[in-house]
């Protein structure tokens, strides 16, 4: 991590600077005890020369500050450091309580200050610091015209080596507190990320379901016109057809008025499949087999009885196609002879082509009739070119020079049949 990072680590909680407070005061009493304790017990010897007054205001000012360790952590170390010094300068009876109230300072200073190299600075400094004490009194020690303690004879006295362990524990106390100080802060920055990720997540799985019902919406839209636009530009037909020849021939009127009820009949059923699609859990409506390539024969008649003149050819081997190009490719044809009849005119006529090339299949709508100007894509065109899409397909639609117009679906089959 940089030490100049910008990350933030998640701000400290009423609660853990509660228990700050009651850490202060707990550590206080066992400053207390401790002082009281080691001055019967002697641990300077008859260098002990301060009275328990001076013991209580260390024991203040060495935990009273950890208070405020978590809002405040640099000025907290500075000053704890600054108390831990005069306090074993002066020879207070009191060492194992200053010693944790050191190292916690040093800690926090790691754990909660977000400027990483003012961090570093603060803790090295006091570092240095104690270090540097350490090797004066050392010296002070070594060089002292007495003969009391430990003996110094020889290159590797007991003396040498009990500065050598004041050295290494001092080092592993400075070092501890230093790198768990970095590693509470780290684990901490992995945490809140962790969290604004688990947020993001939860906003992000909105917006989808949000996504996800706007392109129900949309599917259920295009179904809808896909089936009503169908039917009812046929029941159009069958009864303007009706009308021009109930006079004169009343038969041909009942025809086509008989067709007029089969279409509506098919439009309900259509409309029924697919409010069972919709509440079915899969999807797959009940009987799905007509929604099919095999229904396109059955919609070419539908489109002859209805006054389009049409014709089916399949050209090149079957192959197998899957169920969704199956109905996107239906639902292609159906909408656009459903265009041809209503906008190609009294002597429109149709031909619809399917073409398996084995790695792919294709359909083709050609009609003739009036020659268009000027293409208004309409929501029939949209919806072709979503079920294109959907299919991992191309569509071309667009009018021809001579009149009518031509629809071109295009869908790739080689990675889908071998998946």
């Amino acid at each position: 991590m940089s030490l100049n990072s910008p990350a933030r680590r998640t701000p400290a909680s009423p609660a853990e600077l509660r228990n700050d407070v009651w850490l202060a005061g707990a550590l206080l009493l066992g400053a207390v005890l401790s002082a009281a304790l080691g001055s019967v017990a002697g641990i300077y010897g008859d260098e002990t020369r301060q009275g328990m007054q001076w013991a209580l205001l260390y024991a203040f000012g060495l935990t009273a500050p950890l208070a405020l360790r978590r809002r405040y952590p640099e000025i907290v170390a500075v000053v704890i450091a600054a108390v831990f010094f005069v306090g074993v300068t002066m020879r207070i009876p009191e060492l194992y309580v200053g010693n944790i109230a050191v190292f916690i300072a040093m800690y926090t200073v790691g754990a909660w200050v977000d400027d990483r190299r003012r961090a570093m600075i603060v803790r090295i400094a006091i570092i240095v610091g104690m270090f540097l004490w350490l090797l004066v009194t050392t010296f002070q020690s070594a060089t002292a015209p007495t003969d009391e303690g430990l003996s110094r004879e020889g290159l590797f006295s007991p003396f040498v080596a009990f500065m050598l362990i004041q050295f290494l524990v001092n080092a592993a106390f400075f070092g501890g507190a230093y790198y768990m100080g970095d590693r509470a802060y780290a684990s901490a920055l992995e945490r809140a990320a962790l969290e604004e990720r688990t947020r993001e997540l939860e906003s992000e799985r909105e917006v989808t379901a949000a996504q996800a019902v706007a392109l129900d919406r949309v599917r259920i839209a295009r179904e809808l016109h896909d089936v009503v636009a169908h039917h009812v530009s046929a029941m159009g037909v069958q009864a303007g057809a009706a009308r021009a020849v109930m006079d004169r021939d009343p038969e041909a009127a009942r025809a086509a008025l008989s067709g007029v009820e089969a279409s509506a009949r098919s439009a309900l059923d259509d409309l029924r499949h697919l409010l069972e699609t919709l509440r079915t859990p899969d999807g797959e409506p009940p009987n799905a087999s007509t929604v099919r390539l095999a229904g396109l024969a059955e919609l070419v008649a539908h489109a002859n009885a209805n006054g389009l003149p049409t014709t089916l050819t399949v050209v090149g081997d079957e192959t197998p196609v899957p169920d969704l190009v199956q109905v996107n490719i239906y639902r292609v044809a159906q909408e656009a002879l459903t265009n041809a009849r209503r906008h190609g005119g009294p002597d429109a006529a149709a031909d619809v082509r399917l073409r398996y090339a084995g790695d792919a299949v294709e359909l083709e709508i050609v009609n003739t009739g009036r020659v268009v100007a000027a293409l208004r894509p309409g929501l029939g065109i949209v919806g072709m070119r979503e079920r294109a899409g959907a299919s991992g397909g191309t569509l071309e639609a667009a009018p021809r020079a001579r009149g009518g117009f031509l629809v071109r679906l295009s869908v790739p089959l080689a990675e889908r049949v071998v998946a």
